[in-house]
């Protein structure tokens, strides 16, 4: 699998993600003639090699006539639709990084995506750095897009509506529940074209993970800084085929005065709201008390809204967070035939390691009709799995399955805008 892995130290804007696409090999005159046919009039793009704090870079340019528009979410798409040399997948992501913006925007202006105005990111230059970041990506091909933590910068910035505090409000609400770090540098640099890039192509963020790098680009952003090269770096190449990780937040509740009813219920709604796991533990509390520690496994977009239905169903004073790196198996479904019929399971495989699990509420299903026990049907489907393996596959297709030869002496069958973001 090719993953691309973005390097924010530096933080990142939409000219410094085009530029770091190009040197990474993306073929420039292609991102070009998609600009061309975007229509906008004296708009021209041209690539250089800088230095920044000694290392070399490219910079990209955009030159365009001087223009005030301040265009609505329904503008940009009739342009970025009337566009003939994009392709389908380069519309639409062009269209869901606009949306994340819009939608930033609304939230903090209390407007709705229809109404909002897209200042500076409605302007030529932010139109055409989202295109070329849109087609960049569909020409660079990766499987999935990782990034490092995203730092935000210091200071203060005049905007459209004044002067702000970086991070400016709409790169902050697109920044939410993206992990930050603290980089001591007074501007802005994580613009908020940048924010919602990753935003939107950024499948996980974390550390540099596993991974055979092939080609790497560095895009420059307009400043120079004395102590940091100002460039977003870009590794891309094929990931580690024995490992899968990625991260979790773990979020934790102490409770000494909910009944269990309502522990159970609350446990029972965050599963059903997305959370990986949820499990509690009896402990010992201040005073004696006896509680229980409530714990949420969830994914990294889900965190607010599984933190506010804590928050809501127990009544807690507080929760506690920690962001934490798994390692995963790689997994696939599968099936097996046995005497009472059709198992649905698992495979997992980490390494050279494969295993099988039986799906519990097939098995019940099974144990249930012939009015066996469980564990005997947990049995028979793992000794159906030893006789007639499935190989694990990297690219499975919907149903594996493995057919014990037993299983057929049976008669019975069961089917189944911000024009700040070129200062950074």
């Amino acid at each position: 699998m090719q993953i691309a892995y973005l390097d924010c130290s530096s933080g990142i804007s939409g000219d410094m993600t085009v530029a770091a696409l190009v040197d990474a090999g993306v073929d420039f005159g292609a991102i070009c003639a998609g600009i061309e046919s975007l229509k906008l009039p004296g708009v021209r793009l041209e690539t250089q090699t800088v230095m920044r704090c000694g290392f070399r870079a490219t910079y990209l340019r955009i030159e365009h006539p001087e223009q005030h528009a301040h265009r609505h979410f329904a503008d940009i798409c009739r342009i970025i639709d009337a566009a003939d040399r994009l392709s389908p997948p380069q519309k639409d992501l062009a269209r869901r990084i606009f949306t994340a913006i819009g939608e930033a925007e609304a939230r903090v202006h209390g407007s709705t995506l229809e109404q909002i105005h897209f200042h500076e990111v409605g302007a030529i230059d932010s139109i055409v750095d989202i295109v070329a970041a849109a087609i960049g990506f569909d020409l660079l091909g990766a499987d999935q897009i990782l990034s490092g933590p995203v730092p935000t910068g210091r200071g203060q910035v005049r905007i459209a509506h004044g002067v702000c505090t970086v991070p400016t409000p709409g790169t902050a609400e697109l920044l939410k529940g993206i992990p930050l770090i603290d980089v001591p540098v007074d501007a802005e640099l994580t613009t908020p074209t940048g924010a919602a890039i990753l935003r939107t192509v950024v499948s996980r963020f974390g550390p540099l993970p596993a991974m055979t790098i092939e080609t790497i680009g560095y895009g420059a952003g307009t400043k120079d800084f004395a102590d940091r090269a100002n460039v977003l770096r870009l590794l891309v190449g094929e990931a580690a085929a024995h490992e899968s990780t990625d991260e979790v937040w773990v979020l934790e509740t102490n409770l000494d005065d909910v009944p269990g009813e309502v522990i159970g219920y609350t446990k029972q709604k965050l599963l059903a709201a997305g959370a990986l796991d949820v499990f509690s533990t009896p402990i010992q509390m201040k005073k004696d008390r006896p509680g229980v520690l409530l714990s949420v496994i969830a994914r990294l977009g889900d965190r607010e809204r599984l933190e506010s239905l804590m928050f809501t169903e127990t009544a807690t004073f507080g929760i506690r967070r920690r962001l934490v790196e798994r390692t995963k198996r790689a997994r696939q479904e599968c099936q097996v035939e046995t005497a009472w019929g059709t198992i649905q399971g698992k495979l997992g495989k980490l390494g050279d390691q494969v295993v099988f699990t039986p799906e519990f509420e097939s098995c019940a299903t099974v144990a249930a009709r012939y009015n066996i026990p469980l564990r005997d049907v947990y049995r028979e489907a793992e000794a159906a799995f030893g006789r007639n393996p499935v190989a694990f596959t990297e690219t499975p297709s919907p149903k594996l399955v493995a057919a014990d030869a037993t299983s057929h002496e049976h008669s019975h069958s069961h089917d189944h805008g911000h024009d700040h973001g070129h200062d950074h």
